[in-house]
């Protein structure tokens, strides 16, 4: 590779991870906006806005629920893992941040909706963080780039405690968002892996086979 397409896509990554930066900003300043209308109403809002298992009138909720919270000690949770795993997940690029970000909600808020008990409300953006979380680390093997490999492990080694949330430990808390969205990130991570082909290699001009003369 040249000196020149190098710097290009060097400058090309630096851009979309700015892109990255901004976006992550923006979300989590929108979450905590909406935290602020949601706690001055006394959080009727999440209750209205928040998954309710198996009722029919709840299933656009599943589109608003990760931008509501329970409290302030959520949202304070949420807030610094959403950011660095979003942010990995769109330095790659914003366009596909946003296809893989919907795909993560309607996965997690789809299996609050069937598996979640009855009589309950689910809010938070938790099954997101961990949608993002299993992007992060699948994306890299699925699309072959090394960098994003080490992301991946590192990720997964730093932040291993969080498996734990995958599963039924605490009766408070949403195991199945975490894992419908961590099942929604690595199906992201298959769904919109990138699809260059793969590079054809020149025959080697010491091996190359001639045709026969059949003159």
């Amino acid at each position: 590779m040249s000196e020149e397409p190098a710097r290009s896509e060097a400058e090309t990554m630096i851009a979309e991870a700015r892109k990255a930066l901004f976006v992550m900003v923006g979300l989590l300043a929108v979450l905590w906006l909406v935290q602020i209308v949601n706690a001055v109403d006394d959080y009727g809002i999440g209750r209205d806005l928040g998954i309710e298992p198996r009722d029919p009138a709840s299933l656009p909720d599943v589109l608003t629920s990760p931008f509501m919270h329970s409290s302030w000690g959520h949202i304070e949770a949420n807030s610094g893992p959403l950011f660095i795993f979003g942010f990995l997940a769109a330095y790659r690029g914003v366009k596909k941040w946003f296809a893989v970000s919907l795909l993560i909600i309607v996965a997690s808020g789809l299996g609050v909706w069937f598996t979640a008990p009855s009589n309950t409300v689910t809010v938070g953006a938790s099954g997101l963080l961990f949608g993002y979380f299993g992007y992060v680390i699948v994306r890299g093997l699925f699309d072959r780039h090394p960098i994003d490999i080490v992301i991946g492990l590192v990720m997964a080694l730093c932040f291993a405690y969080q498996f734990t949330s995958l599963l039924p430990t605490d009766e408070r808390v949403s195991w199945q968002g975490h894992l419908f969205g961590f099942a929604g990130g690595i199906i992201g991570g298959w769904v919109f892996r990138d699809r260059r082909p793969k590079p054809v290699a020149a025959p080697d001009a010491a091996t190359t086979l001639l045709p026969k003369d059949l003159g």
